[in-house]
């Protein structure tokens, strides 16, 4: 019998990591926790780079945390309005799997080309900037790294980027965790071959990926579209419907923010403040803050058990004043 070649046995030694790896129990620590650890902001991708603070966007801890392994739900939606953070959940969830939890990955963007966009520019960023994660995924300049454009490995796992118009992509495996951003972005219909065949609805075949998995993680993220026929509104009267409160500065009432809320003197739109649904006090643009940091998400319904639901507008932003 021969001996194995050195080469056999780095794969083999290969192939015992990763089964160790995906043996290994799930750390008890959750995503914002590692986030607030272990994340670096680049400057090429973030306006406020350096490190990750949860605590600038309180609103994320919670949606971040119903993705760890510990929480019970396995469905998290987070229906939001643009630049208010959705996209850093997702990341921030990626990078928890690639060091912590890992296991086989799907992202799935609105089309192919913005699967690339998005890896070229935010998950490079994600892993190149931060060390924790830079340590176990190649450098895809290094020959056989595994590290291509819609393809990354890591130690127990991989990460597949596809687009929602691709039937192929989103059956290119089995997947434990499924990414799918923007989904009121996607067609009606996945489609495959020279031909385009239609397969069917994107989100249905992607989620059809995880069946397998008795711990999977499905994250839900897009801005709504059109009222009736957003994915990502249906989704969340699925769930248990969150939103946040925050507590008016003068009265101490918690509320949710609505546009009805913004008032301005006649004519003067650049002085537009908040009025308090309770004790009329007018909230500026300074109150935020520590509006943000006492905010609670607060359940308006049962739902299906298995989904959170979470819901925002732009009043929320912390980069955004009344007026603009």
């Amino acid at each position: 019998m021969q001996s194995p070649t050195s080469d056999q046995e780095t794969s083999l030694a290969e192939i015992r990591a990763a089964f160790a790896a995906a043996l290994r129990p799930d750390p008890d620590r959750n995503v914002s926790q590692w986030a607030d650890e272990h994340r670096v902001l680049s400057r090429v991708s973030a306006g406020e780079p350096g490190r990750w603070r949860t605590d600038r966007t309180p609103y994320l801890r919670e949606i971040m945390d119903c993705l760890s392994p510990s929480s019970p739900y396995s469905r998290v939606v987070f229906a939001k309005p643009a630049q208010i953070g959705g996209s850093e959940v997702l990341l921030n969830f990626l990078g928890y799997i690639i060091q912590c939890a890992a296991g086989p990955t799907l992202l799935v963007e609105p089309t192919v080309e913005l699967a690339k966009r998005f890896s070229k520019q935010r998950v490079a960023s994600l892993i190149e900037g931060t060390p924790a994660l830079a340590e176990r995924v190649s450098d895809p300049r290094e020959r056989d790294s595994g590290n291509t454009i819609q393809a990354k490995d890591f130690p127990g796992g991989v990460l597949i980027l596809t687009g929602a118009n691709s039937a192929v992509g989103l059956r290119s495996m089995p997947a434990r965790y499924l990414l799918l951003d923007e989904i009121d972005a996607y067609p009606a219909s996945a489609s495959s071959g020279a031909d385009g065949v239609d397969e069917g609805d994107p989100v249905d075949l992607a989620i059809a990926r995880t069946s397998t998995f008795a711990n999977k993680k499905i994250a839900m993220v897009s801005t709504p579209t059109v009222e009736g026929a957003s994915r990502i509104d249906a989704a969340y009267r699925e769930s248990d419907q969150r939103k946040f409160a925050v507590p008016c500065p003068y009265c101490d009432v918690f509320q949710i923010l609505r546009w009805a809320q913004v008032k301005w003197p006649a004519g003067k739109p650049a002085e537009a403040y908040l009025e308090c649904e309770r004790c009329h006090g007018h909230i500026e643009d300074h109150h935020k803050p520590a509006m943000l940091a006492r905010g609670e998400w607060r359940a308006e319904a049962e739902g299906d058990g298995d989904t959170a639901g979470f819901w925002l507008n732009g009043l929320y932003s912390p980069w955004t004043t009344w007026s603009q």
